[in-house]
């Protein structure tokens, strides 16, 4: 693509300057709670809940949070505990508190059923949170989804950019931490660095408790499996991408063939954040999904 074909990435503020929006603290069972909220259509409307992935934040979802909210649902992004600028953890972080968090969340915005969008950690999140609260849930966007068990190496080489990031919160080095998730480094902005940085300094940041579910063990016992994605009970939308780096296209569709309601996307051109990295795509795609499932 050349530079003149490239799509202008969005800063949040761009995204939600015109739209009617709170970004606003709440109490999820008893953890102070980073959470931006966008106004639906009607006060009826349904509620979409974007969940980011390991160390991300609210601003993952920067590229998206428009569309939805155009096509009339309630946006609702969080940080999770330790994570953005939500209460910092104080132990290593496991599914069930993901898990907890999330369902205190719900209760405090009083929000019954809702459509759940998650990217990596977010996706493996609603693959284990769906089966066991299915009354919560209309239908979950699973962005390449993570919690397979997957090669050391790729593990490994994921620790030590992270580590470097939080240790040494440089530009290069943050910057470096996103070019795991992103394909092309070009789709990296300034801004969503800044932002990183700005979280990776905070005082008792510990990206221990963070990726905790990035040491082998912790993973073992909380991995995804086969019979997670057989066990969605609720319409899902797969999205997947060429440069997934937790496995190839047909890895992809086969687990998605594993859901009894879902349906596939791939995302060309794009890693880890398909969100990010093929938006128009993406957002086209998760509209008409929510739409057909409202």
């Amino acid at each position: 693509m050349s530079g003149a074909e490239r799509a202008h990435l969005a800063t949040l503020w761009e995204e939600i300057a015109d739209l009617e929006h709170a970004l606003r603290y709440v109490d999820a069972g008893g953890c102070r709670t980073r959470v931006l909220d966008i106004a639906g259509a009607s006060p009826d409307a349904q509620t979409v809940v974007l969940a980011s992935g390991t160390s991300g934040h609210i601003e993952a979802w920067t590229q998206n949070v428009r569309a939805f909210a155009e096509a009339g649902f309630r946006v609702v992004g969080y940080d999770y505990p330790g994570h953005g600028y939500t209460a910092l953890a104080d132990h290593p972080l496991e599914i069930r508190d993901y898990e907890e968090h999330l369902l205190a969340l719900l209760d405090a915005l009083e929000l019954d059923r809702v459509h759940l969008a998650g990217e990596s950690l977010g996706g493996w999140l609603a693959l284990k949170f769906a089966p066991k609260h299915p009354e919560r849930l209309r239908t979950v966007i699973l962005s390449a989804p993570g919690g397979r068990v997957i090669g050391e190496p790729q593990l490994d080489r994921t620790q030590s950019v992270s580590a470097k990031a939080v240790s040494e919160p440089t530009f290069e080095n943050v910057r470096k931490r996103l070019q795991v998730v992103i394909h092309d480094p070009r789709n990296i902005t300034d801004e969503l660095v800044r932002v990183r940085q700005a979280i990776y300094a905070r005082d008792g940041f510990s990206m221990a408790n963070v990726s905790a579910l990035r040491e082998p063990e912790r993973r073992w016992r909380n991995r995804v499996t086969d019979d997670d994605f057989a066990a969605v009970p609720v319409p899902a939308l797969m999205v997947w991408t060429d440069n997934e780096p937790t496995g190839d296209e047909a890895e992809g569709e086969r687990l998605c063939g594993l859901i009894t309601d879902g349906e596939y996307l791939l995302v060309r051109g794009a890693a880890h954040w398909p969100q990010w990295e093929g938006a128009a795509e993406f957002n086209a795609a998760a509209v008409a999904f929510l739409q057909k499932h409202a």
